[in-house]
């Protein structure tokens, strides 16, 4: 059988026989592709340990009719050292895995954006240096705009206008949020049911998006948990039902 080789993270894994294992991976060149691990829950296995979630790994893999065959595994960042010891680090970790599990649906369907975010995300996790929750949103942000649902927190998602003040006509400012819709809402285009979040929220979660650490660790707390609470209801929208991952994050 045709052999090929990737880098890749492994998502996830289940059992399979007594020895076996499905990998589920999101790989750098191929996007998600599951594959059999043969005897890898075997403590004579030569990689087992390497093939467990929020490994970065570069493999060899066959070519399968339905699954293909993982041949050869080596470590190339061990993310789980440095996730798998804090609870707050491994929740948001898991959700950020079953995200990209979840945003790339075409098995595949090659997907180098969101590999990329993936190893970035899980590197400045694993090393500690921001709050995961922080970390988390950041990721979910960026990750949904690759995947094409990018949010609006300044122009208005319905009729494109930028908030030109802060005062009470009309359209001056965009101080409603609707995830169905897209984003930031004007006072004209506003529907019931949307949020009103605080200016400083909707500055917040535009610096998550773009990477404006220096903004984020200066806004306030409540301001960081309302920001997450829009996050979660953006994502649970466009994915249509929530990740189960997410309720066990700390908010």
């Amino acid at each position: 059988m045709p052999l090929y080789r990737d880098e890749a993270i492994v998502l996830r894994t289940h059992k399979l026989g007594e020895a076996d294992r499905i990998i589920t991976l999101l790989t750098r060149q191929h996007g998600r592709v599951r594959a059999v691990a043969r005897g890898v829950r075997r403590t004579t296995s030569r990689f087992g340990s390497r093939l467990e979630p929020f490994m970065h790994v570069d493999l060899q893999l066959s070519d399968g009719r339905s699954l293909d065959h993982i041949t050869q595994a080596e470590t190339l960042t061990p993310f789980h050292a440095g996730i798998g010891g804090d609870y707050e680090r491994y929740t948001a970790g898991t959700v950020m895995l079953e995200t990209a599990d979840r945003l790339v649906a075409e098995e595949r369907e090659p997907s180098l954006q969101q590999f990329l975010l993936l190893v970035g995300g899980l590197r400045v996790l694993a090393s500690g240096d921001r709050s995961p929750s922080q970390v988390l949103d950041s990721y979910l942000l960026r990750s949904m705009s690759v995947a094409g649902y990018a949010p609006s927190f300044d122009a208005c998602a319905r009729c494109g206008t930028l908030p030109t003040s802060a005062g009470p006509s009309p359209g001056a400012s965009h101080r409603w949020f609707n995830p169905s819709l897209g984003g930031v809402l004007c006072a004209t285009c506003r529907v019931p049911g949307s949020a009103s979040p605080a200016a400083e929220t909707l500055t917040v979660l535009g610096a998550l998006l773009a990477g404006d650490w220096p903004v984020v660790e200066a806004a306030e707390p409540r301001h960081l948990r309302e920001a997450s609470g829009l996050v979660a209801a953006y994502l649970a929208w466009h994915l249509e039902r929530g990740l189960r991952s997410l309720e066990y994050v700390e908010r």
